[in-house]
């Protein structure tokens, strides 16, 4: 009896592991992952941590893991990367399966601060790497910005760098990728169903560098999330209209990053991989390009932002 009662035991311990390990492998299971210019792997979906508290943040991201998200897109500038660290951390998903990005604002790396920045980024995170450092803004000394970043990917600490918001000067995004030793691996800039950013996509096409989407839903715009053709479009296939334009993101190759703190809202945004957008779909999603764009900021309102 002893003996059937330890093997039963052992059992049990083995059933429950296999049970966590495969939670949290699920997210590696079914969200596609895009080869980078540089040979990484990024998954193409992932959860944004824009104007959210430390707390929200923390929570948004231990629901996202819970769900199969393992991509976060984070930034200085929103002072969470604490938050995401410790989530990663009370996860218990192995750092390795993460896919971890941030940003540096220009006073991150104004007056030669880059690299101690970098570090302080680190410590916050909870980790030795970032699989994707951004400059988030065209602005400041970008360019040697880079060029020490370029230091942060030898010495290991980065593993792929990318360019934001670039997209506000066509000089300025050249100055990076047609003048630099690394070559940006993204460029994130707002991208949805109303705003379809086809001149950036010309842009980047040449450099096989992936867009990434912030105001993936538009910002929320009631008109889009409650635009009737792809209202008719989610009613064919028992899905919502957010589902649908995640889903045409996809479809085009772009990596996108909603932000939720929902946990309905974030089990949603994931829930898009058990069905496919016809070519007739993609047609009528690309129709509803107007290049309404929700964040519009001029050149020289960024500039002013480095003073």
């Amino acid at each position: 009896m002893k003996t059937v009662k330890i093997t039963f035991q052992f059992l049990v311990v083995v059933l429950l592991f296999v049970g966590i390990h495969n939670a949290n492998a699920q997210g590696k299971e079914y969200v596609p992952a895009l080869k980078l210019n540089n040979g990484k792997e990024m998954p193409q979906l992932g959860i944004g941590t824009f104007a959210i508290s430390y707390e929200a943040a923390k929570a948004a991201c231990l629901e996202a893991f819970r769900n199969g998200f393992r991509h976060v897109d984070c930034a200085t500038a929103y002072r969470v990367e604490g938050a995401v660290g410790e989530a990663m951390k009370e996860s218990g998903i192995p750092r390795e399966e993460f896919f971890i990005t941030s940003k540096l604002w220009v006073s991150d790396y104004a007056n030669g601060k880059t690299l101690a920045s970098i570090d302080t980024i680190l410590k916050r995170f909870q980790t030795d790497y970032i699989d994707l450092l951004y400059i988030h803004q065209p602005i400041g000394d970008y360019i040697n910005a880079w060029k020490e970043m370029e230091k942060a990917v030898a010495s290991g600490k980065v593993r792929s760098l990318g360019i934001s918001n670039f997209d506000a000067s066509n000089e300025r995004f050249h100055a990076i990728v047609d003048n630099m030793e690394i070559k940006p691996v993204a460029l994130q800039i707002e991208c949805h169903p109303y705003a379809q950013r086809n001149d950036i996509r010309e842009w980047v096409e040449p450099y096989n560098i992936f867009i990434e989407c912030w105001y993936p839903l538009g910002h929320g715009d009631p008109g889009l999330l409650s635009d009737p053709v792809i209202k008719k479009i989610a009613d064919a296939h028992g899905k919502s209209i957010v589902q649908i334009i995640l889903r045409w993101h996809i479809q085009e190759g772009f990596s996108v990053i909603p932000g939720a703190t929902n946990p309905v809202h974030i089990k949603e945004n994931i829930n898009i991989f058990d069905f496919e957008l016809s070519d007739e779909e993609m047609t009528t999603m690309r129709s509803l390009n107007k290049d309404k764009r929700f964040f519009n900021v001029t050149l020289e309102q960024l500039d002013s932002w480095a003073r």
